[in-house]
């Protein structure tokens, strides 16, 4: 099953710091949670100018301990005995940092989980640089940008089976 995801974090070059984290699967699911346990304090003006901002009131329940985001985000991509999660980002590094180390390092991320996050930027490239959607006005709200990459992967896949569509009417 795949599962596209965007994290929003506070780094500084040494450190990689979860504020929010939404995943949005093919099947039509969604997940986005908020961690209480980021350090704002420490937060670039990237990060204040455009997350930071757009996060849900303090109150509300999309706010979790990294205990309970990791619980909750386990039983959403594993929501049965089988199902192997397939995990894509755009440009996905640090995000893929941040989903991991909800667990600890990377040796205790629980079996059932990729070691690796799909490339979805590194996809775009391979096939041709397709249109794509644009940028959502939300961007970066983890739930926008984790939407946006399920429009992107779309697009790529319906370009791809066009040009393959193509190529087999030429012969």
């Amino acid at each position: 099953m795949r599962y596209f995801y965007d994290c929003e974090f506070i780094e500084d070059g040494i450190v990689i710091d979860l504020v929010s984290i939404a995943v949005v699967c093919e099947d039509g699911r969604e997940y986005y949670a908020v961690s209480t346990e980021f350090d704002e304090s420490k937060a670039g003006p990237f990060v204040r100018r455009y997350v930071l901002p757009q996060l849900p009131p303090p109150a509300s329940p999309l706010w979790r301990s990294r205990e309970r985001i990791r619980d909750d985000l386990y039983t959403f991509l594993v929501p049965r005995p089988g199902v192997e999660p397939e995990l894509w980002a755009w440009v996905g590094a640090y995000d893929h940092v941040a989903l991991c180390q909800l667990w600890g390092s990377m040796v205790d991320l629980p079996n059932a989980l990729p070691r690796y996050t799909n490339e979805l930027r590194q996809h775009w490239d391979q096939h041709g640089r397709p249109a794509l959607p644009p940028v959502p006005k939300d961007a970066h709200d983890a739930l926008a940008d984790a939407r946006h990459n399920l429009a992107k992967f779309e697009a790529i896949e319906a370009h791809r089976r066009l040009v393959r569509h193509t190529a087999g009417s030429a012969r």
